[in-house]
């Protein structure tokens, strides 16, 4: 996976355009609205998403509208599944120490009596 992956999300407005256009398909001037900055760094931001394969854009008339790429969400995910199966196996521990503290105190009631 290219790290520039990381680098492009890193910055919070870059963050911001790509949860806006998680809703669909936008044109410049409406994620400027959205995100609240002016039109130049709309662009900025977008040039960068479009530069990392986050974005696509199309014309329609005089209007670029922008659009979400599954491909780099799909390579960080694969790159995320990787280390998903250790915090699975140390969630699996937790697990069996929590229900193994839970018989242990179920086991101590017993004898005591109600606590």
């Amino acid at each position: 996976m290219h790290f520039n992956v990381f680098e492009t999300l890193a910055d919070p407005t870059r963050r911001h355009i790509v949860e806006v256009l998680r809703g669909g398909e936008c044109a410049v001037n409406d994620l400027v609205e959205a995100v609240e900055i002016d039109q130049s760094g709309v662009s900025r931001h977008l040039r960068i998403l479009l530069e990392s394969g986050f974005v696509g854009v199309r014309p329609e008339g005089q209007r670029r509208v922008y659009s979400l790429r599954p491909e780099p969400f799909q390579e960080l995910d694969a790159w995320v599944a990787g280390y998903r199966g250790l915090w699975e196996a140390r969630l699996d521990e937790l697990g069996a120490a929590l229900r193994r503290r839970q018989r242990r105190r179920g086991a101590g009631r017993r004898k005591d009596g109600a606590k």
